[in-house]
């Protein structure tokens, strides 16, 4: 099946960033859950990262990209962007604020450059896959290229 260029895809060719690009099946405009993504496509769940978006007490927004199968540490997560608490951003706000829709959230090519955490495994694979920017589309390349593509650090930011 062939993959639709996403906006994420095109970023990434302007930045000259290699990636390899997966689709996967899905119900129309339903989010598949991280871990599920991983099995359609025959990939380690700790290698396939979700795209969280968080709102602090200050209400600047953070994106915090972690292995699909953990929880974030609300308060780990707060200290690693130097809130003093953060709270999930509600779905309903997340089209509004990033571009992207529940599912299709990618760190890459949202509507503004937030500050943007990885948690710390990313850095222990070659490549990591995070969400194309659209249901059905994901993007394998190696975290150092993506984490300098948006300015992104490590921590520990799951829950134990």
């Amino acid at each position: 099946m062939g993959i639709q260029k996403t906006n994420v895809m095109r970023i990434l060719d302007q930045k000259k960033v290699a990636y390899t690009a997966h689709a996967y099946e899905h119900e129309e405009g339903v989010a598949v859950e991280g871990v599920r993504v991983a099995e359609i496509l025959g990939q380690d769940a700790a290698r396939v990262f979700k795209t969280l978006v968080a709102q602090g007490a200050s209400r600047a927004y953070y994106v915090f990209v972690i292995p699909a199968p953990m929880s974030l540490d609300l308060k780990k997560a707060a200290r690693s962007v130097g809130e003093k608490s953060i709270a999930m951003l509600p779905v309903r706000d997340l089209l509004s604020v990033t571009g992207y829709v529940r599912g299709g959230c990618s760190p890459v090519g949202m509507k503004k450059q937030f500050q943007t955490v990885f948690h710390e495994s990313a850095a222990h694979y070659p490549t990591i896959m995070v969400s194309a920017g659209k249901i059905g589309a994901q993007v394998e390349l190696a975290p150092d290229a993506l984490m300098g593509l948006v300015r992104g650090k490590c921590a520990d930011i799951t829950e134990d």
